[in-house]
This record gives structure tokens, sequence and C-alpha cells, in this order.
């Protein structure tokens, strides 16, 4: 039996990672124990309230960020003894945090002078943090947001408020489960660095090289197939890591230079990229970070926010993939030849046991369990798995070795019986014997170099999570959502064709500063309510906030993903994101189309829904929703079999626009045009021979 698991790659090691010298030891393994500590918690190994799990969370982040970015950069000394004292303070917070921990409930509304003091040093390293780490502008709407808790009772109205203290402000914000201990920082502290750590092992296992053997073997002689494998290969694995920008730097390495070769314009190959790894946020079954934190501030199971997702993403990625069709037929740019190409069957037989862990964990998320039990697990079977495959190869060849994968799938499978003792049971005997065994001390360092890679990745993440909290706090202590919602639902009285679009430009400019999870979190907490009042069913409108904030990194002139990909393809971030925004027509699309019918998102309710009855509005609107990507495609492309004029092409853009509406007889109008753009191409085909 071949081993199901690839050798591990040859690993890095901290002092690529982390820096050379002491320092980068020091805080490589700061980021190994901060992984373990996760990991410990989240599998109950080690019981701790959620309130200390999440000051010791943040007093991770600090303590790893601060010198972190100082070395990194390679300051002068007096700004890396101020970035370990910003770092110490972080961890001081949380030792206050679990030291006072019940003398804190008990006093509560009542904060003692020493409470203030180390409320303000929170907000403070966390302020630091974030601005280090990502810049002014997220630290500078929060600040804002501060401002308007101490200061906004001498503002006009409708926009003041009845005023609070400034012990009250410091108290809600650093202490209790508002303010950078709120739900943000619970999820970050829990799924979200699980899935990232899973994600981490996975590309360390060959995960990335299995999803793009396979997408070429399946795609790779189709016309335009190389950036049809780079759609599939960076969607599949932007699912798992859930960070488009991280996603792009890693398989981008390979599918940018192959579409340049295979004969795509730069600009394109880096939009196609940057399109299909930001769509990963959105591709069940794992999606991005958001998906967790709207599970959580839904109050709903985390499989209804993957069902609302479901078709969207779909047609997300059929859309990329139609626009690359036609981008190659305009270029004449066939497929790679069968020589080239390497047989996705092999890559499965030889590698199918990395999907076991994605198996069990889509099994684990559909069938009622936990994200966080479910992470845990898929977390766990891929660490297996590594180590098993290392220590199989000490055994002879041949039946030793499937006597060897089928007792410890069994031993696996016993978690369900048995709960989860069993698989650190198993890892804690697999640990033992690859320390012991030949090549597996490699392994280890493999897993080792992993763990502290996750917590890296987990850093910018867990820093926004923690700072946008203060965006919450103010929510909930002032009711500042409250004006702009509504301002919204006054607009949509008269238009909600009108508030939608102001809800989008929100996203968008949000989106031009700050990441996917604080853009959504604010948006949703101002924007969200006031959908709902305007009869936009609940997780339609999260997601309406969700899919514009996720484009907002392709949309100029901030455009992360776009200018991630910019030194990768060689071509200015502008370019690239100018073409990204056509491959991704579908985002800006169908959260449009799934306000005016919710059963695009498999959500009840829409006046379609109840003239023609739920499964066939389903079907409709999927229907409507193609037409009017197929029609945009070929308009802005200007191919379709053939080179299209500009008449074409703005009849293509005006069917594929009266479409997205569902107002009286603009589905009649936009369907006519569509058939009349088609007529007129098929007529024009069958002259073309005479």
């Amino acid at each position: 039996m071949p081993n199901p698991v690839s050798p591990p790659e040859p690993h890095e090691g901290h002092e690529v990672s982390f820096g050379a010298g002491p320092t980068g030891r020091l805080l490589f393994w700061i980021a190994v124990v901060f992984a373990i500590f996760q990991i410990v918690t989240a599998a109950h190994i080690v019981d701790l309230s959620s309130q200390i799990t999440r000051a010791f969370h943040v007093g991770f982040l600090t303590l790893l960020a601060f010198p972190l970015i100082a070395y990194g950069r390679r300051v002068s000394a007096p700004l890396r003894t101020l970035a370990w004292a910003f770092a110490l303070a972080g961890v001081a917070v949380a030792l206050y945090q679990w030291w006072e921990y019940q003398p804190l409930i008990l006093r509560a509304g009542r904060p003692l002078t020493q409470d203030i003091v180390v409320g303000v040093v929170a907000l403070v390293v966390v302020f630091a943090a974030a601005w280090t780490m990502m810049g002014f502008a997220l630290p500078l709407i929060a600040g804002l947001f501060l401002a308007y808790c101490l200061f906004g009772e001498y503002l006009p109205a409708p926009l003041n408020h009845r005023g609070y203290d400034f012990s009250q402000v410091i108290d809600h914000m650093a202490y209790g489960t508002e303010g950078i201990y709120g739900i943000p920082t619970y999820v970050s502290s829990t799924y979200i660095f699980l899935f990232i750590l899973f994600g981490s092992f996975l590309e360390r296992a060959g995960m990335i090289r299995l999803f793009t053997d396979v997408a070429l073997g399946l795609f790779g002689q189709r016309q335009g197939g190389a950036a049809k494998v780079a759609v599939v290969s960076s969607g599949l694995m932007g699912t798992i890591s859930g960070s488009g920008v991280a996603n792009v730097v890693t398989t981008g390495q390979f599918t940018i230079p192959l579409m340049k070769k295979f004969g795509y314009r730069p600009a394109f190959a880096g939009g196609v990229e940057a399109t299909a790894s930001m769509g990963g946020q959105i591709m069940p079954p794992v999606m991005g970070a958001v998906a967790f934190i709207m599970a959580e501030t839904l109050d709903v199971a985390y499989v209804e926010v993957v069902k609302a997702a479901l078709i969207p993403a779909m047609l997300y990625f059929a859309s990329a993939f139609w626009m690359v069709h036609l981008e190659a037929g305009r270029h004449g740019l066939r497929g790679l030849g069968k020589d080239e190409l390497p047989s996705a069957r092999k890559a499965i037989r030889e590698n199918w046991m990395l999907l076991v862990p994605l198996g069990v964990l889509v099994y684990l998320l559909f069938g009622g369990y936990t994200p966080l039990f479910a992470g845990t697990i898929g977390l766990g079977l891929t660490v297996l798995l590594i180590l098993g495959g290392s220590a199989v190869l000490n055994l002879p060849a041949g039946a030793m070795r499937t006597v060897f994968w089928m007792c410890l799938g069994l031993v696996a499978a016993g978690f369900l019986q048995f709960g989860i003792n069993v698989l650190i049971a198993a890892l804690a005997a697999l640990i033992l014997w690859c320390a012991l065994s030949r090549g597996g001390r490699d392994t280890l360092i493999l897993c080792r170099d992993s763990l502290a890679e996750g917590a890296k990745t987990a850093l910018p993440v867990g820093v926004a999570c923690a700072l946008v909290g203060i965006i919450i706090g103010t929510m909930t202590l002032t009711g500042a959502a409250n004006t702009f919602g509504q301002f919204i639902v006054a607009v949509g009285q008269s238009s909600l064709l009108l508030s939608l679009i102001l809800t989008m430009f929100t996203c968008i400019l949000l989106g031009m500063g700050i990441p996917t999870i604080p853009n959504y979190i604010i948006t949703s907490s101002i924007a969200g309510p006031a959908l709902l009042e305007l009869g936009v069913p609940l997780i339609v409108s999260h997601m309406f906030v969700f899919y514009f904030g996720i484009l907002a990194d392709l949309t100029p002139p901030v455009a992360l993903a776009c200018f991630a990909a910019a030194p990768i393809a060689k071509e200015s971030g502008l370019k690239i994101s100018m073409e990204a925004i056509k491959v991704a027509a579908a985002g800006f699309v169908i959260p449009f189309m799934a306000v005016y019918t919710p059963a695009l998102m498999l959500q009840a309710g829409g006046p379609l829904a109840e003239t023609i009855g739920y499964w066939p509005a389903v079907a409709y609107i999927v229907f409507k929703t193609v037409v009017c990507i197929g029609m945009w495609g070929a308009a802005v492309i200007g191919w379709l079999g053939r080179p299209l004029g500009w008449p074409l092409r703005i009849l293509g853009v005006v069917a594929a626009a009266t479409l997205i509406a569902a107002v009286p007889v603009t589905d009649e109008i936009g369907f006519a045009l569509a058939a009349v753009f088609v007529g007129v191409i098929l007529v024009s085909r069958r002259k073309a021979p005479a």
C-alpha cells in the first residue's frame, strides 16, 4: 500500500520566520507556547473561564506582536525596548484579569482606581498593537467611537447621548464580555485560531500540492486551463485557510506564473488569483473567520450560515470560471499539453488521506457539533496523519503498513464513542514514537514549526478582533447604531435600492483601510438592523455586508489582495484590481439579488416565493443569476465565440443590470434583451462562413 501522506517537506526553521539570534528563538517559542495554550483550552485539557481565556489570548497576541514587528522592521534599540515594554504591559493586564477574576466580578460596575489604571493600559496596548500591525485606519475609527462614548453628550441631537463617566466607559471597554473581550475576541480565541492552525498543518502536509495537482489534472487541458486551475485550487485552499490575502501569497506563487506562462496578461492573472483567494472566505464548508463571528452574533447554528452561503459561493466561482474561459477564447489560449500535467487520479490515490480530516470536519459541522469541537477534531486528525505518515516509514512495506493504518483509523474514529481523550492518547503515543524513530524527529520539527506559523498568522486577526470590540462596546453602551440605522431606514422607505447602495459603499469605504472582520462587525452592527427593519431577512442582511466587506479587498484604490498579488505578477496593483472587479462580477450582483429574492440564499420570504412557492423560486432565481452573470461576462470581456462590438457589449450590460432588480417588468425586459443579445450572435455566426 503506498504511503498516503507525503513525507514532510523541508522546514524553513524559526530563523526565517521569526528572525535570527536569541530574540528570534525566544519569539519562536512564545508562538509555539501560544498555539499549545489555545489547543489545550479548546480541547478542554485545561479548563479556564471564558473571560480568562480571552484575556490570556489578548496577552499572548500583544506579547508576540510588538517585538516581532520591531525586530522585523529593524528599528532602533530604544524602539525595541519600547516594544518589549508594551508587550510586557499586555501580559501584565492578562495576569491582572486572572488574579483579580473573582473580585472583578464582585465589584462589577464599581471599579477601583487600580482597575481604571489597568483598563487604560489595556486599551492603550490594544490600540498600539493594531496601529503597528495594520496602520492607522482601524485605530482611528475605533478611537472615534471611543471618543463618542466620552464626549458624545455634547453633540447636537440626534447624535448625542445621555453621557457616561470616564470610569464607566473604561470598565465597560476593558472588563467583562464587552469591549476588547467581546464576541470577536471570543471567536478569535476559539474557532479562528483553531482553523488557522488547521490550515497551517494541512499546508505543511501538502494540501496545496494536492489541490493544485487535482485541478491541473481535471482542467489543465481545457481552454484557459491555467486560469481555471487557479480558480479551483485557490478556492479550495481558501476555504481551509480562511485568509484571502495569505492565500494569494501562497498559492499565487504557483498559479500566477503558470497563468503568465500560459499567455494570460499579468494584470488578469493577478486579478484571477486575488478573486479566487478572496472567494475562499465565502466558500463552505469552512469559509472565513467572519462566518463564525456571524453565527455567534446571530445566535444561529453555523450550518445555517453555511446553507445561506452555499449557492452564492458556487455562483461566485462559476462566474470566475466563465470569465477566464471567455478571456482565453478571446486571446486563443488553449489547454496545456497532456505530458505537462499530473494525473488527478494519481494525486488523490497517493494523498487521499489528507482529505479525511476535511471530510470529518464537514461531517461534524453539518452533524450539529459546534465549530470548536469540529475544528479541534479536524486539527487532531491532521496531526495524527502527519505523525502516522512518518511513523509508518519505519515499518516493512506491505501488510504491516496496511494494518498500521487500519488500527490508527479505528483509534481515531473512537472519538465519536469515547470522546477526545482517545485522540489525545493516540497523538501522545505517536509523538513518543516519532521522537525515538529515524526521521520522526524531523516530522516533530515540522509540527512545531506549523504551531509557530499558525500563531504568527493569527496575530493580525486577533488584534483586529480585540480592537473592534471597542466599536461594538460603543454600540451597546450608547445605542449609536440607531442613528445611522434610522437614516438608512428613512432612505429605504422611498427606495430600498438606494439604501442597499449606501450600505455597499459604506462597506467598501471601510474595507479600504481595515480587514474583513472589523469591516463586517462595524457595518453589520450599523446597517444590519436597518436592513432587517426594511424587511430583509436577518442572515441575508448580514451576508450582504459580509460580501462587500470581502470585495473591498479587490476594490481600488487600496485592494489589499491585489497589491499582495502585484509583486508576484510583476504588475501594478491598481491594474490587477481593475481586472479583479471584472472577474468578481458575481460578488457584486449576488447580494443585491438575494435581498430581493432571499431564496438565492435558501432563506424563506420574498414576494417571488410567496407567489410560485419556495423551491420554484430557488430554481428561478438561480437561473436568472446565471443569465445575468453570463451577460456580464460576455459584455466585459467582449467575446462570445467571436469578438463583440460596443453596441452588443452595451446591450449585454443593460440586460444584466435589468435582471438584478426584482421590481415589476424588469425581469421580462432583462430576459428579452438577453434573448436579443444571443439572437444577434447566433445570426452573425451563421453569416460568418458566407
